[in-house]
């Protein structure tokens, strides 16, 4: 349902009253305004708002904060500062996203006794990522098993000047489980990786002038690739015209999962083919000025509504579609959507997203299946910066500090996630 706004009602003495009220009062419950808003809040429903948050009184939002929109969280307006949010049955989208999150404050979930059943039935198209959800991707290791039954990863990235980014996604790679990992770099930059990373192979690759991978790699890459249950493809990869032809003419030619980042994205930027063409699935992992080049439009609106953006590259390239920011999206090709809470803005660092493309590389290759392997990792890469910025704060946090943490984020989620924590 709509709302039919009245004008402001001018009366200083109604708000001074509800002012008033609220200096007397331990909480405020808001109940204001409801999942039907559908337009800015304006007259007296503003002024209130505006009071409110003024109080300095702690706010419990009902169902959701008045004057956040429901499906994108954002601000109609102007929009209640809740302390907590008590929703009903289900997570509301605009509870998971930002600016909507922020308000918010903290979000659990009330049971008004809708049947779980009734609540499978509506098979709900968004979801937020738990420990619970991720069960599947952290299952216990068999004691008999050896490296090869854990996955080889291929990594194609680099080049003079990135190395970086090569080494930190094979990094998140190996801290993520994967048993063998090849990183496919050009041949100059060799003993640059081989330094990096002791416990990753390296493949010197066909180069051009500028150190970056050539067009002539094509068919060293396609044999390299032969056996490799997963490829990481992207970071530090350069904007060199050979190296994006390189890249437009490889993917199509590989036939086991991929994920693709960085510098891949900006190559498969219009050239929708080169995906959909695909038999095996493909994951995408743009920040939003990455996912405005694949779509064509300005990264302001891609964050004016994140899931929509998500679901349409989804569907135009048919791929599992990862976009980085806060909240993380992930969006499946048939339109389902995932949101991620874990994560802080201590991750805003060159590197952290080179990890993840480590990260959902590494469990692809262990044979995790979709959605798992995505879900996980995009979890478990915001938990390990949650537990970084805790030793050393968001401002000081580095991509180093995120790979050291893997280890902890995985066994901190495989303790809660498990049935009988």
């Amino acid at each position: 349902m709509g709302w039919s706004w009245p004008g402001s009602c001018g009366s200083t003495p109604a708000i001074d009253a509800f002012r008033k009220a609220a200096a007397g009062a331990d909480l405020i419950v808001d109940a204001l305004l409801g999942t039907g808003l559908t337009k800015p809040v304006e007259g007296i429903y503003s002024d209130i708002i505006t009071a409110i948050n003024q109080t300095g009184r702690p706010v419990l939002a009902v169902d959701l904060p008045s004057g956040i929109n429901a499906d994108t969280g954002g601000v109609m307006g102007a929009a209640v500062k809740a302390t907590l949010t008590v929703t009903f049955a289900l997570p509301k989208l605009g509870l998971l996203l930002y600016p909507g999150a922020a308000y918010a404050g903290r979000v659990i979930i009330g049971d008004i006794g809708i049947p779980q059943a009734a609540v499978d039935q509506l098979a709900p198209t968004v979801e937020q990522i738990t420990p619970a959800s991720i069960r599947r991707a952290l299952a216990p290791r068999d004691p008999q098993q050896h490296k090869g039954d854990f996955g080889h990863l291929l990594i194609i990235a680099g080049s003079e000047g990135k190395m970086g980014a090569a080494a930190m996604s094979a990094l998140g790679a190996l801290r993520s489980g994967v048993g063998l990992v090849t990183v496919a770099v050009p041949r100059s930059q060799n003993p640059v990786i081989q330094k990096l990373v002791m416990e990753a192979m390296s493949a010197p690759m066909a180069e051009t002038a500028d150190h970056t991978l050539d067009e002539t790699a094509l068919p060293e890459l396609l044999k390299l690739a032969e056996g490799k249950h997963a490829i990481a493809l992207g970071p530090g990869l350069s904007l060199h015209p050979k190296t994006q032809a390189l890249i437009r003419a490889l993917v199509p030619q590989l036939s086991c999962p991929i994920v693709i980042d960085a510098d891949g994205l900006t190559a498969l930027a219009g050239h929708e083919t080169a995906v959909t063409t695909r038999q095996a699935p493909t994951i995408l992992t743009p920040h939003p000025g990455e996912m405005g080049r694949l779509l064509g439009c300005a990264a302001n609106q891609v964050e004016a509504d994140r899931p929509a953006a998500a679901h349409e590259a989804g569907r135009r390239y048919r791929a599992w579609i990862v976009l980085k920011g806060a909240h993380t999206v992930l969006a499946a090709p048939d339109g389902r959507l995932w949101i991620n809470t874990t994560g802080n803005p201590g991750m805003a660092t060159g590197g952290t997203g080179d990890v993840l493309t480590g990260v959902i590389g590494s469990l692809l290759a262990q044979s995790i299946p979709l959605p798992d392997a995505a879900t996980a990792a995009i979890f478990l890469h915001g938990l390990a910066g949650d537990l970084a910025a805790r030793q050393v704060g968001e401002t000081s946090l580095i991509a180093g500090d995120l790979i050291a943490q893997l280890p902890a984020a995985f066994q901190h989620t495989a303790a809660t996630a498990s049935p009988t924590s």
